[in-house]
C-alpha cells in the first residue's frame, strides 16, 4: 500500500494554531461555546485544541467534552464485528451554547450526522458547528460542511486519509494511503 505524508508535525502545529486563532476571533467569549470531540479520533484532536487554546489565551476557560456516537451510526448493525462503545463526557450544559463538534477527518458526512443525532440527546444548542483537521471534499453523501478545516484535500475512493497522533501511533502526521493493490 503506497502512502504519502500530507501533513507533518510542524504543519499540524501551525494548522492547530490557525484554527485556534479563528475560534478566538470568531467568539467574543468562551462562555458562549463548547467543544465536543467525537469518539474516538476527534477526542485526540480536541485535546490538542484545548492545549493550544490554553497556551494562546491562558486567561480564558474553554469547555471541552467527549461524545460517543456508536449507537447513532447508520451502519451500527451492518458491521461484521460489533462496535465497542466509547465514553461520553459532557460536564457542562449545552443549552443555548454554540457547540463545536471536533473530528479528525470529514469524508462522507455520516459520522458527523451521527454526532448531531447523539448531541440532541443532551439538549438544544444555540448552533452546531464543525471543526476538522482534514476535509476530504467531493465525496460527501450528506449535505455537511466544516466551518473550520485544517486542510482541504481532493482524493479518490481508493485513498484513505489517516491522522496519526504521537500518543497512539508514535508521531503526529496525516498520511494518504492508496488502498489499490497495484497503486
Amino acid at each position: 500500500m503506497k502512502s504519502r505524508t500530507l501533513l507533518d508535525k510542524e504543519q499540524i502545529k501551525l494548522i492547530l494554531d490557525r484554527l485556534c486563532f479563528q475560534i478566538i476571533e470568531e467568539f467574543d467569549s468562551p462562555d458562549e461555546l463548547c467543544f465536543l470531540g467525537l469518539q474516538p479520533r476527534g477526542v485526540l484532536l480536541s485535546g490538542r485544541l484545548q492545549e493550544r487554546l490554553k497556551a494562546l489565551s491562558p486567561e480564558e476557560e474553554y469547555r471541552f467534552g467527549e461524545l460517543d456516537i456508536t449507537f447513532h451510526r447508520d451502519d451500527f448493525r451492518r458491521r461484521e464485528k460489533p462496535l465497542t462503545p466509547q465514553s461520553t463526557r459532557i460536564p457542562f450544559n449545552i443549552e443555548n451554547k454554540t457547540v463545536i463538534l471536533v473530528d479528525d477527518v470529514l469524508y462522507t458526512g455520516r459520522t458527523i450526522r451521527a454526532g448531531m443525532d447523539a448531541l440532541m440527546d443532551f439538549g438544544r444548542p444555540k448552533s452546531v458547528q464543525l471543526l476538522v483537521l482534514v476535509d476530504r471534499r467531493f465525496k460527501r453523501q450528506l449535505p455537511i460542511e466544516a466551518n473550520y478545516a485544517g486542510k482541504r484535500i481532493d482524493s479518490i475512493d481508493a485513498e484513505k486519509v489517516r491522522v496519526e497522533w504521537l500518543e497512539q501511533e508514535g508521531e503526529d502526521k496525516v498520511v494518504l494511503y492508496n488502498t489499490e493493490e497495484n497503486g
